[in-house]
Formats: structure tokens, sequence, C-alpha cells
């Protein structure tokens, strides 16, 4: 936890992933980010994975740092709460992620009726307000058509929801560019990111817009690298490697390593191409290439090609499953000092990521937990909505907050 948001405060009504790690990277650079749900908690509470016991870990992993109130928004009066939060005053306040429809009580005219500077960031699905997830937006795009082994028509659904993952990063980004033109201008602003807009503009950053428009699908091709050399190939014990040479530099030392100069240079004279200078020549030629590399790799035993690969600059990566990588990869898990051991609300203790940033010199400060469903309700009741505590027991007594 960093303090560079030190004295900001966020009002999150979200669930899933996007909304909620937008807070969370704010959280995790010194925000006070409040979190309100549903009593008894919204659609994500429960989210796998989980606990032998049913608690979700997703919910703890994406909320650390928040404080959380917990509103019966059913009712007029709970919905009159969440709105009052959203448009508390402040100069560092009036800030609102979330995910709710774009018409409805937490629209953004209702809420600029009530504080004309807020500054609301709306997470959708697709841009007409239709609703959609990460999974069916990238089923739209193509992408899983072009994934997978080539000889093969599946579509391959990927694991990793990235358009949640980039949303959620560039919802922060967002907001915080809206607030730096707040405090020039004294505007507010309703920012709305479509997951199918991040999806469309991030393949048209990359050139996939305008490569198929003028040269079609590309074929799916299993796991070689598109546009340079790269692939997975197995060693003399088993153990698969995934090799990459984009530089010229990469490709030399992955040449020397392997021993393979010289069929290199004569498929090179047969070809008239040098692979060193043209990246495209390596992949355009590849099935030539493959063999000799396969060949090469089933000669090395893996701990000692690891060495030599990295005594001559090549990139490689070893493949392993994710409970290798956890319990034994150092650079990422055992030994990152962006993770910290804490205990959860679950219970359970275990290690906790922190910013992904490091600010160099700075002190990481300590990773908090998320919270317990609804447990700062009081809290946030008195402090944000400047309620007593009679109030506040009122409220309590008739089922509006938990």
């Amino acid at each position: 936890m960093y303090q560079m948001l030190k004295g900001l405060r966020v009002i999150e009504g979200a669930a899933f992933i996007a909304g909620p790690s937008c807070g969370l990277h704010l959280a995790q650079m010194g925000a006070e980010v409040i979190r309100f749900d549903a009593i008894g908690g919204g659609p994500d509470y429960k989210r796998w994975p989980i606990t032998p016991k049913g608690d979700s870990l997703y919910w703890e992993g994406l909320n650390k740092g928040k404080k959380s109130i917990a509103i019966d928004l059913r009712s007029p009066e709970g919905r009159e709460l969440a709105i009052a939060l959203a448009t508390a005053p402040g100069e560092r306040s009036g800030l609102f992620l979330t995910n709710y429809p774009v018409k409805g009580f937490l629209s953004h005219e209702a809420l600029a009726a009530r504080r004309a500077d807020i500054i609301t960031i709306r997470i959708m699905g697709w841009s007409d307000g239709s609703p959609a997830v990460d999974y069916t937006v990238n089923a739209a795009t193509g992408i899983p058509m072009m994934t997978g082994p080539a000889d093969d028509p599946r579509p391959v659904n990927h694991v990793l929801p990235a358009w949640d993952l980039l949303g959620g990063a560039y919802a922060a980004f967002a907001m915080t560019s809206a607030l730096l033109r707040r405090q020039t201008t004294g505007e507010g602003a309703e920012i709305r990111i479509p997951l199918s807009d991040l999806a469309a503009t991030s393949l048209g950053h990359m050139g996939n817009v305008a490569e198929v428009l003028t040269q079609g699908d590309r074929p799916r091709m299993g796991n070689d690298l598109y546009g340079a050399f790269g692939r997975d190939f197995v060693c003399a014990d088993g153990v698969r490697l995934i090799v990459v040479a984009i530089t010229p530099n990469q490709w030399k030392g992955l040449v020397q390593t392997l021993n393979i100069g010289e069929p290199v240079t004569a498929l090179e004279q047969e070809l008239g191409v040098a692979f060193a200078r043209d990246e495209g020549a390596r992949f355009t030629h590849r099935t030539r290439l493959f063999p000799m590399v396969e060949a090469a790799f089933a000669q090395w035993q893996s701990t000692e090609l690891r060495a030599a690969f990295d005594a001559a600059g090549v990139t490689w990566g070893r493949y392993k499953s994710m409970a290798e990588a956890v319990t034994g990869d150092p650079r990422l898990f055992t030994e990152n000092p962006q993770f910290q051991t804490i205990r959860h609300p679950s219970g359970l203790s275990y290690p906790a990521a922190g910013p992904a940033a490091t600010l160099a010199g700075e002190d990481r400060g300590a990773i908090i937990a998320a919270p317990r469903l609804g447990e700062h309700t009081d809290e946030v009741l008195m402090s944000v909505l400047g309620l007593g505590s009679g109030q506040v027991a009122d409220l309590h007594d008739r089922g509006i907050v938990a």
C-alpha cells in the first residue's frame, strides 16, 4: 500500500472484476475506497474460487484495502444512502465507480443533479448497454478462432479475463485523468468504459483490424509465435521450454547455443534470406527451422540448456503448473516483495498481492486485508454522511443497513 492518493475518497458500487479491480488499484495507491453492497452480498460475494467453507477467495483478493458498507438497495431509503455517499461533499471526493446500468437510480444525471462536479466511471459490457462479460466479448472479437491447434477448428476460450483486467486498469487511469481536469476546470464527467470498446480499440492499436481488412483472418497456428521465431520444444528429460527469438541478438544466441549455425546458413543460402536481420523470414520459414531446433533440444538436459541460454542471452521460459509457480518460483511468488502473508476475512492466512508498481526508494507499506461485508457501515455513515449514532441504530433496526 502506497500513499500517493491519500485523501482521495472513491465510492464503489460494482461487481465482478473490472470495476472492483479499478477500486483495488486506487486503494493500493492510498485512496479511501468505500464499497457498498446489498445486504447479504452482491452478485460476486460468493464467486469462485472459494474456500472449503464457501468463502470467496476472489472477493478477498479484489477488495483488499477497501471499506465495506451493506445497504438494502431495494428500498428507496437504502438507495438514497448510496446516492448520498456517491455525492458527498469534499474537494477530494465525488468520485463514483460503478457497473450499474446507465439508466436508473445511480445514473450520472441523477448524481450530477446532486453534485454537478461528480466524476462517474461506468464499466459496461457493450457500448449500447447490452449485457456482456469478458468471455462473451472475447468470443465476439474473433480471438478464440485464432487460438488453439492448427488442425482443430473449434474456438478456444481463454482462462485469463484480459478485457476485465485491462478495463480495471484503464478505469483507474480515466478516473485520475478526470480528477486532474476537475482540479483545473471544476468540471465533472461521466466516463463510460465498455469492455467491447476496450477489446475493439486494443485490436485496432495492435494492427489486427488493419491486418484482417487487408489480408483476411489470420489462420490459427498452435503455439507458434506470430511474426517471429518462437514455440515450445521438448528437452531430452521431457521438460518443455518455450523459446522466443524476436531480436537479432536473441536469434544469434539461440543458434550458437544449439550449435545449428551450419544448417541455418545452408537454409539461408537456399532461400536467399538472412534470418538474423529479418524476424519475418524466421516466421515465414519456421516449418524448415523447427525441425533443426527440435533435434537440438532433444540433445540437451533442461537444466543444462537453461544455463546455456542464460549465458547467451536467449529468451526462454519453462512451462509450469500454477501450483509449481506459486510454491516454487521466487521471482513470481515465493520471494516477491509484492506479496505479504496476512490473515483474511475467511480466517485463512496466505500471501496477498500488493500494488504491481514499485515506487523506487519508497516503503511499500502493509497490505490491508479485504473487509468483512458491512464491516465499516457505522463508520462510513457517521464520518461521510454525518449521521449520529441514534440515526445509525435506527437504520439497523429497520433493516436499511447491516
